[in-house]
């Protein structure tokens, strides 16, 4: 029977900076009630059923719901328990107000500092058994709830972590931390823990926690709480429940019903669904089956074949069945999420309205023109202060965390529908703050991924780590690709169904084959394994209605020389009957770059002297561009070769791989750089992509293709065919064995032309499949020592990323387990993508008389941030939007100091982290700046320049 300690203490604290300082701070017992009032609601109104589901079990108490419910406010009315301590004397104001009871221990317990997180953990064991809770069973409950505790503000400690007893203070201080806890344990009806608490379940009750806290931590409303206080806590904590459906729906974050529609007007299509989607429709519900533990969907089909479409309907269907609330939809590049948000964002429109609460979530998506600037204005979130300020004299991390994730960067993931980089997913497995908080924001969601196959070995373990978490969900997940080999859908499907609960030994002898184009559906219902496939029929009809006879021309290039052969020649050859004859569109796509810049230079020589922005006919696009001229690019691009037009009557554009995937791209002629097989294959994606619904519905403008055009083709550009080898630039991003063994395939192809759908499999297995392809008597040749190092760099990679994700969801023992690598956030952001650390460079002008503007022509000053580091959100957006994303390695050898962002930047939880590349300008013309043995500058038309 628990026992019921005195009254809490209100002179004890909870909040003060940021708050009126000349009332009171706000009361501990008061912030402790609100946040399990919000963790009430979130339980309500935030979790999907599949959560509350899987928290249910994960304590123990499958069909208690209700009583799972009030655990979880238990453990976010708790949260602050440590704040019972000598943080209480981190604030000279707010330490005025304790009462001479226990403001007496002030000296003894402020000889040592330790972050109330700690102390929290600590002190969970002491508070439960105050609560009448000393049994074995309620001891394992403690330990968990104390990981939860300790990780509130994103970070897992280890339970030997000591706190000195006098931090903790003496009788008076335990008395008081059972009081507190028993007034909220009072006032959530009293509920029983239980004996059970597993690791899966208490990393989703710990993210929970911290969005409650986050929620009720608003400076304008414990503005709003502190001027008028009630008298009882009873009180307080009534309107604190009736004040968290408001909260919540102020940060976007309520949840919104769909009004279903059929699938042209949910898509706004012309015509019907296609076969594979008509089997989606059709086939996916009985395939489904009644269970409740999640299934994972492969769709396979040609770049053009609405794979996109067809995943909205499947989530349509798994998200009824599996209880789970939205979605999210990831892709690999920022370029690819643009796109894709405005595709989703309408199909909501048309189904739901404007609430649907639909977030762009990449690095930068907060700086895309969807965004108003009132939008990103807000309240700020109060974080804890005097025990996580750097000692440096750094930025305050803690202050800047729950400002990213509720109005920030880092919000869209929390929404019900986001559309994103995959980046911003694979960041749940590595050890990072505030992990949970992501595997939170995922596991209510149905999870897309498209182009899967776009993903190198590092992110594919991490990938794979992610299905096992979700798979222990019961989080329906789908995969898109057109090019994916049969061993990675393998892996990735095996590792779903391990984290499932199926045993890894039962699936060794099993292979789990999709058919292309087609979809297969793999679940687990506690027992066995079931698969589910397109039916023949289906598979049949959506071959025959997509087949294409892609006409692959390989020329043999000279890089760096003259003669017909020299790069040059051969694309003006190739490309003159659209620069000087009937005209048509072309695109140019290459592997760096710097090789996108001199071709575009070379075509405007040759072809038309204009540049892109005066209207020439030579567009170029690629990701060092600043990121309002590369929005505004790809906007153009996207509309002069989209289906609706309006189609230019004569157009080149070159560009990087920015346009192989998710881009919605149509060309009369493809040309590429050799790459490997399953990126030609994608960028040949582009081309005639929407030629079967032309030849139905007209081209735009009733313009057909050029008499030139008599079928799709593809141009590659082999410098290997020609003798040569592989450009040094292209090994740093594909290795020499996939390029060799795609012209070795390139020239084998019977008639020069593929069969689309019917080849492209055995294609992408004949160069990425898992074929040895060694031969042990080679005395090691060139190709056998390339065949090396592309496998040992597939295995280091594949090791580091097993290295750093945290373990498998089943494998979890203690929550410390998925921070046991050192490190914090910011350190691992970039850890998704291995060797691709990044930061993001503005490039801004030194004019002549010392001002350092935003423009050439000096008119834009770089903006000051306040003294308290504040700045506009108009001011941050536009310096922001100036900045270009490059390998951090470039500026390695660099003087720190001369790249420095201006000193009032510093406190900024943005700008403070900006590079700024300084470039003088003399007469109107901007001088390029030496960085070690490169110079850097940003060209209006071809964006930065590195030579």
């Amino acid at each position: 029977m628990a026992r019921r300690p005195g009254a809490p203490d209100e002179s004890v604290w909870g909040k003060s900076r940021g708050l009126d300082p000349a009332l009171p701070p706000y009361l501990l017992i008061r912030h402790c009630l609100d946040a399990a009032a919000m963790a009430l609601h979130l339980w309500d109104a935030y979790l999907s059923e599949n959560q509350r589901v899987k928290i249910a079990e994960g304590l123990g108490l499958v069909g208690e719901v209700e009583r799972a419910r009030s655990v979880v406010g238990l453990c976010a009315g708790l949260h602050d328990i440590g704040k019972l301590s000598g943080f209480q004397f981190c604030s000279v104001h707010a330490g005025r107000y304790l009462s001479a009871e226990l403001a007496g221990d002030r000296s003894r317990m402020i000889a040592e500092r330790f972050g109330h997180d700690v102390a929290g953990m600590a002190v969970a064991g002491e508070v439960l058994s105050a609560l009448g809770f000393a049994a074995e069973e309620d001891v394992r409950f403690a330990d968990r709830l104390a990981e939860v505790i300790a990780g509130h503000h994103g970070r897992f400690h280890r339970l030997e972590e000591s706190v000195a007893p006098a931090f903790l203070g003496g009788t008076a201080w335990a008395r008081q931390r059972g009081a507190h806890a028993a007034s909220v344990y009072g006032l959530l009806g009293a509920p029983q823990v239980p004996g059970v608490f597993e690791a899966p379940a208490a990393v989703l009750v710990a993210g929970v926690v911290i969005l409650a806290d986050w929620l009720v931590s608003q400076s304008e409303y414990l503005r709003m709480r502190q001027r008028g206080l009630e008298p009882q806590l009873a009180d307080h904590f009534e309107r604190s429940v009736k004040d968290a459906p408001r909260l919540l729906a102020e940060a976007g974050l309520a949840r919104v019903g769909l009004r279903r529609k059929g699938f042209v007007e949910a898509y706004g299509l012309q015509g019907g669904p296609n076969p594979l989607q008509r089997s989606v429709l059709e086939e996916l519900r009985g395939a489904v089956g009644e269970g409740r533990r999640g299934g994972i969907m492969l769709i396979t089909a040609a770049p053009g074949d609405g794979k996109s479409e067809t995943a909205l309907e499947a989530e349509r269907i798994l998200s009824e069945r599996f209880g789970t609330e939205g979605y999210a939809f990831l892709l690999p590049t920022m370029a690819t999420s643009d796109q894709m948000y405005g595709r989703v964002a309408q199909a909501l429109l048309r189904q739901s309205g404007e609430g649907a609460g639909l977030t762009l979530v990449h690095s930068m998506a907060w700086l895309n023109s969807a965004y108003a600037d009132e939008q990103l204005e807000a309240s700020d979130v109060l974080a804890c202060e005097g025990d996580e300020v750097r000692q440096s004299g750094l930025r305050a991390e803690v202050h800047m965390r729950p400002q990213r994730w509720l109005r920030g960067s880092k919000r869209p993931l929390l929404a019900q529908f986001a559309v994103g980089t995959i980046d911003q997913a694979l960041m749940a497995v590595l050890p990072v703050r505030h992990n949970a908080l992501r595997l939170l924001a995922l596991s209510g969601k149905t999870f897309i991924v498209d182009e899967a196959h776009a993903y190198d070995p590092y992110m594919q373990v991490l990938l794979g780590r992610l299905l096992n978490w979700l798979g222990a969900y019961g989080v329906p997940v789908v995969l898109l690709s057109a090019t994916l080999p049969a061993s990675v859908s393998d892996r990735l499907i095996k590792e779903y169904l391990q984290g499932a609960g199926h045993k890894r030994s039962l699936l060794k002898g099993r292979s789990f084959e999709a058919p292309y184009p087609g979809w297969l559906y793999v679940d687990f219902d506690g027992e066995s394994v079931r698969e589910s496939r397109i039916s023949d029929a289906r598979g049949r009809a959506q071959a025959q209605a997509r087949s294409m006879r892609l006409e692959v021309v390989v020329e043999p290039v000279v890089r760096g020389g003259g003669g017909a052969r020299a790069r040059r020649a051969v694309i003006e050859r190739v490309l003159q009957p659209v620069g000087e004859g009937e005209g048509g569109v072309a695109l140019v796509v290459c592997n760096t770059v710097g090789d996108a810049q001199d071709t575009y230079l070379a075509l405007r020589e040759r072809f038309d002297s204009r540049s892109h922005e005066e209207g020439g006919m030579v567009q170029l696009l690629h990701a060092r561009f600043p990121g309002d001229v590369r929005e505004a690019r790809m906007r153009e691009v996207t509309g002069g070769l989209g289906r609706g037009g309006p189609r230019p009557v004569r157009r080149i554009v070159v560009a990087t791989q920015v346009v192989e995937q998710s881009l919605d791209l149509d060309a009369d002629i493809v040309i590429s750089d050799l790459a490997p097989l399953s990126l030609l294959l994608q960028r040949a994606g582009r081309c005639w992509r929407h030629e079967n619904h032309w030849m139905v519905h007209g081209a735009p403008g009733g313009r057909g293709r050029p008499v030139w055009a008599g079928g799709p083709r593809l141009v590659v550009f082999d410098p290997i065919a020609c003798g040569g080898g592989v450009p040094e630039q292209w090994g740093e991003v594909y290795s020499e064995h996939l390029l060799a063994t795609t012209s070795r395939v390139l020239a084998g192809i019977e008639g020069g032309a593929i069969s689309i759908p019917d080849d492209v499999q055995g294609l992408v297995e004949a160069v990425h499949g898992d074929s040895p392809a060694y031969n042990w008597n080679d005395p090691g040749g060139r190709e056998a020592k390339a065949w090396a190092a592309h496998k040992g760099k597939e295995t280091a990679e594949r090791s580091m990323a097993q290295l750093r994700a945290i373990p498998r969801a089943r494998s979890v023992r203690a929550l410390h387990d998925l921070h046991r690598l050192p490190g914090e956030e910011d350190e691992w952001e970039v850890s998704t993508r291995l060797g691709a650390d990044s930061v993001r460079l503005l490039c801004a002008y030194v004019q002549q008389d010392g001002r350092v503007t935003l423009d050439v022509e000096g008119e834009r000053l770089l903006p000051e941030a306040g003294l308290d580091g504040t700045m506009p959100v108009s001011s941050v957006r536009e310096v922001m939007r100036r900045t270009v994303p490059v390998r951090a390695d470039w500026l390695a050898g660099a003087d720190c100091g001369s790249f420095a962002p201006p000193e009032s930047w510093a406190e900024h939880p943005l700008l403070g982290d900006l590079r700024v590349l300084r470039q003088p300008v003399l007469s109107g013309r901007v001088q390029a700046v030496k960085v070690g043995d490169r110079t850097l500058r940003l060209d209006d038309d071809l964006g930065l320049v590195r030579k």
